[in-house]
């Protein structure tokens, strides 16, 4: 095999030892190559889902107010079980919040989440999460923390009677 080598080469680069190393480094390049090409990437909702966790984990917290609800055609019958006042779960939460003077204006894709925002009240202020150093980026729901007013609970986890006759 070392006959094939040109004679051009320098001596240095015909031994076999430096054939090895050539060898052993093209094939850990395409070893890495080929790592690159077929690793598993996370999907758009992993990376979404990431996200949401970060913020809930990290987010400040800041007033805001629900601007608009969008209902997506699979949300927009109410399911036999509910009652009949019950709305369905909306896909997308337009919001917006002030920090600093400045005023962002976000939507949140909520259609994972349909459990968490369904009974929405957009008439009260919500809580929304954002990044310290990046406030554009923001959540109104997560999967373990909610900054909305929903209809089915009273703040205190008891119906309003039960507040009431304590209250007396």
């Amino acid at each position: 095999m070392l006959s094939l080598i040109s004679s051009h080469l320098p001596a240095a680069l015909r031994e076999p030892q430096t054939l090895a190393v050539i060898g052993g480094g093209v094939v850990a390049a395409i070893s890495v190559t080929a790592y690159f090409l077929t690793r598993n990437r996370p999907s758009a909702e992993d990376i979404e889902r990431e996200r949401r966790d970060m913020l809930a984990r990290v987010g400040r917290i800041t007033d805001g107010t629900i601007m608009d609800t969008m209902v997506g055609e699979a949300n927009s019958p109410a399911s036999p079980d509910e009652g009949e006042n019950s709305a369905p779960a909306p896909n997308i939460i337009v919001y917006n919040y002030r920090i600093a003077g400045v005023t962002y204006e976000c939507a949140q894709d909520v259609t994972a989440l349909a459990e968490q925002v369904r009974g929405i009240r957009s008439d009260l202020p919500i809580q929304v999460r954002y990044a310290p150093h990046n406030p554009g980026n923001s959540i109104v729901v997560a999967d373990s923390w909610s900054g909305l007013r929903l209809t089915s609970t009273h703040p205190h986890g008891a119906s309003p009677a039960t507040s009431r006759s304590r209250a007396d």
